[in-house]
């Protein structure tokens, strides 16, 4: 790609981004070019559809979804507070834009989905919590990482659309960590 291309490209990922975050992923891809300060066809030539470009922002993304795991894992102390650091990262990670949770937690294990490689790897993540749960004996039956993942994107989902403050979300978090835990 040449330089100015690459620049364009980067430039447009920011943007939307930024634009997402304000206004949800249905906002205008219009506003992100003229944003961006690029013509709506410098945008379609790069991103020909709105998943590409939704593909494109959430490739970093996804390295911080394996950080945050990374990081919940080497929580100290009892099996909760494992637990409900990795609830804490997951919801923050999936409510980065206005409408994520929702759209996230519905294409869970739609394999069709432009987001399926992303829900894999939020799962993914989530398994290596519950595994090593599981190897302390400190899950209950049943429990797995796709259930944690719906229930996690439920309160998330609720806190997005009623725009409420983590001091709300995060208390429903730990009773859902104590549901799960023997």
């Amino acid at each position: 790609m040449r330089v100015d291309a690459q620049r364009n490209y980067d430039r447009i990922v920011e943007v939307a981004r930024e634009v997402f975050r304000e206004q949800g992923y249905d906002a205008s891809l219009d506003e992100v070019a003229k944003r961006a300060g690029v013509g709506p066809g410098t945008l379609y030539r790069h991103f020909p559809k709105r998943d590409d470009l939704l593909d494109a922002m959430m490739r970093s993304w996804m390295d911080r979804v394996d950080e945050a795991a990374e990081k919940a894992l080497a929580t100290e102390g009892p099996p909760r507070d494992l637990l409900v650091a990795w609830l804490r990262a997951y919801v923050a990670l999936i409510s980065l834009h206005k409408g994520g949770p929702a759209k996230i937690t519905s294409a869970l294990d739609d394999s069709g989905s432009p987001i399926a490689s992303k829900c894999r790897t939020l799962t993914g993540a989530t398994d290596k919590v519950v595994e090593r749960l599981a190897a302390a004996g400190a899950l209950r039956p049943g429990v797995d990482a796709v259930t944690i993942c719906r229930l996690v994107g439920g309160v998330a989902v609720v806190a997005d659309q009623g725009d409420l403050p983590e001091s709300t979300v995060f208390p429903l978090l730990e009773v859902m960590a104590d549901g799960m835990l023997r």
